[in-house]
């Protein structure tokens, strides 16, 4: 239960400003159909949490107790200082053609755009630190639909009142916190 909680909160406030949420608000402004938008978020989810968190149990059972630990402590450090840069979405990924539909463009789009992003490295680490994959998996992927489907829903007026730059210090002191417990285990 404390992967799968640490997971969807850490990724949920990873998510907050990254350029997948901002490609949902893309999305959301483009085709107004918040359902399709936000079942092709979850389906590019599962799918692509699904493969980084097999990487993060592979990483747990390839290295061994001592290197893991300050692989692990190093990665969440990086993560914190990642989290205090600012993301920025091309034009090019916010795309996706209409003859895939709604659904289909959203999961062909948010999928690409979610490799090596942040919280996709943040569920790598996560199944390495936990060797939960399910609950990792379940945990981010949850943590991405409560950042992203809010903003389907309400986009400019929700992104307008979130002080953006303070959760992304609140995220970047739980992975500098993580990183520390990490390399002190």
């Amino acid at each position: 239960m404390q992967a799968f909680l640490v997971s969807t909160g850490i990724v949920a406030l990873a998510e907050i400003g990254d350029k997948t949420q901002l490609l949902s608000l893309v999305l959301a402004a483009r085709f107004r159909k918040p359902w399709p938008i936000v079942l092709g978020i979850f389906v590019a989810t599962v799918f692509n949490h699904a493969l980084a968190g097999a990487l993060g149990s592979w990483v747990t059972q390839a290295l061994g107790p001592d290197l893991l630990r300050w692989v692990l402590g190093g990665s969440f450090i990086a993560m914190a200082i990642w989290m205090l840069i600012p993301d920025k979405i091309d034009e090019d990924e916010a795309g996706g053609k209409h003859r895939f539909g709604v659904f289909g463009a959203t999961v062909i789009a948010f999928f690409l755009a979610e490799m090596g992003d942040k919280t996709q490295i943040a569920t790598v680490m996560l199944a390495a630190e936990y060797n939960a994959w399910a609950a990792v998996v379940a945990g981010t992927t949850l943590g991405m639909i409560i950042a992203n489907a809010p903003v389907v829903w309400f986009g400019d007026r929700l992104m307008r009142k979130v002080p953006i730059r303070a959760v992304h210090g609140v995220g970047a002191v739980v992975f500098l916190v993580l990183g520390v417990l990490a390399l002190l285990k």
